[in-house]
Formats: structure tokens, sequence, C-alpha cells
């Protein structure tokens, strides 16, 4: 049942993103930054937590997740050191995730032998 959970929540995010995809003139730079954004407010006003507690992956691993996680890492930080934790909250909790898509994607890259396109 988890898996059905997550997989509706994660497949409700990405008809969202393709529905405006589709239906405006965003990129997708401007949609993710909209995702992103939204992540982080939904969390700021207690609506995406509850969210992640029913499905999980489904909504941690967009990027609306990243958003939730910058959020959430700076208001926990901000419980415990004050104001000054808004700026190193959000990095403190997504730095481990930061730093596996930095080495993973150099692996990668390493291993696909990429070429460039002049």
């Amino acid at each position: 049942m988890e898996y059905l959970k997550c997989f509706v929540v994660g497949g409700l995010i990405c008809l969202i993103g393709q529905i405006l995809l589709d239906r405006t003139q965003l990129t997708n730079g401007k949609i993710m930054v909209l995702f992103l954004v939204a992540g982080a407010v939904l969390q700021a006003i207690g609506v995406y937590g509850p969210i992640v507690d029913f499905a999980g992956a489904g909504a941690t691993v967009p990027i609306s997740g990243f958003g939730y996680a910058l959020a959430k890492g700076a208001i926990e930080e901000v419980k415990s050191s004050g104001i000054m934790g808004a700026f190193s909250g959000g990095l403190a909790a997504t730095a481990s995730g930061i730093t596996a898509a930095i080495v993973f994607g150099y692996l990668a890259a390493l291993l696909a032998n990429p070429k460039s396109k002049s």
C-alpha cells in the first residue's frame, strides 16, 4: 500500500508539472523554481509535512521535496539557535543530498565519457 500512495502522490505532482508545461508559457526552469518555492511555503504553513508522512518518497523525491527539506531545516534551526539558524539550517539539512548529487553526477560523467557539442 505504501508503494501505491507514493506512486499516486508523486504522479499527481508530476501531473501538475505537465499541466503547467502544456497550458502555460512557463519554461522548465521556472516550473522547477515554482515547485521548489511551493514546497518550502507549504512546509512553512504546515501542509507539506503531512503529505510527506502519507506518501514518503512520493513527496520528497520531486523538487518540491527539496524545498520542503530546506524549509524544515531552517525552521528547526531557528527553534534551537535563533534567527541566525534560518540561514544555516536549510543548508545543513540538505547538505548530504547535494553532496551525493554532485559526487554521483561526477562519477556518471566519468563513466559516460561525455563529448562537447561543438
